[in-house]
Order: structure tokens, then C-alpha cells, then sequence
């Protein structure tokens, strides 16, 4: 095996642990908002966003990871992801006085920056996307 090819194994593989562990954070936020679904609504609620949006949420952080971790139409999810991530780290963390939500604001924009990385360099060899354009 030559090293370029040894390279290609390692970046589809590791392409694949980064889409699971940035899929995993949301699905475990989906199954959280999902069995505390009032206390999640009063959460959304006390920042400004009715509550009719969190099924909404709940299926994005769900669905979006099986997505991400498939490698299924992986540029647009991830994407999605990133503006999720900046948006929630906006109107849920801004508070930057507070060390914790100052930890959580750029938590959230570094994820962003993990999602616009995602997006542009694609889902690699071990995806759906691959098969596709294959």
C-alpha cells in the first residue's frame, strides 16, 4: 500500500469519526429536548422563540445526524448544522460576562467552524455521497 492510498484510508476514516462525533452532540441534544419536552418549550420561550418551533428542533437534531453519519447530502446538512450552531450560540449563550456561557457562545462557533469544514471538504470514501457519485 503506498502512502498516498494509506492517507485516503486514514481520511475517510477519520472523516467518518468527525461526522459521527459532531452528530452525536446533536442527536444526544434531540433525545434531551425530546424527553423533557415542556422544560425544553419554556427554554426556547424564555429567549423569544415560540414554542411551535421545537418539534422542529427536535427532528433537525435527530434526523440531521443519522444524515451526517451516513454521509447523506452531507454539504447542505452540515451547512444547516453550522448556521444552527451560530445561531444557537447567539440568542442562547450570548450572556458573555458569564464565563460558562462564554465557554458555550464560542463551543458553539467552533462546532460552526467544524460543520463549514465538513462542508466544503465533503463526506469522503465512506459515505452515501461517495456512492452516489459513483
Amino acid at each position: 500500500m503506498t502512502d498516498s492510498m494509506s492517507c485516503k484510508n486514514l481520511a475517510s476514516v477519520t472523516n467518518l469519526l468527525g461526522r459521527i462525533g459532531l452528530g452525536l452532540i446533536f442527536f444526544l441534544a434531540g433525545l434531551s429536548k425530546l424527553q423533557n419536552y415542556e422544560g425544553s418549550g419554556q427554554y426556547m420561550a424564555s429567549v423569544g422563540l415560540p414554542e411551535f418551533l421545537l418539534p422542529l428542533v427536535i427532528a433537525f437534531e435527530l434526523i440531521g445526524p443519522v444524515m451526517l453519519v451516513l454521509g447523506y447530502r452531507t454539504c447542505i446538512v452540515a451547512l444547516a448544522f453550522a448556521g444552527f450552531s451560530v445561531l444557537s450560540a447567539i440568542l442562547f449563550h450570548s450572556n458573555l460576562g458569564d464565563q460558562m456561557q462564554f465557554i458555550m457562545f464560542f463551543k458553539n462557533i467552533a462546532i460552526a467552524g467544524g460543520f463549514l469544514i465538513l462542508a466544503t471538504s465533503g463526506s469522503g470514501a465512506c459515505s452515501l455521497d461517495a456512492k452516489r457519485r459513483s
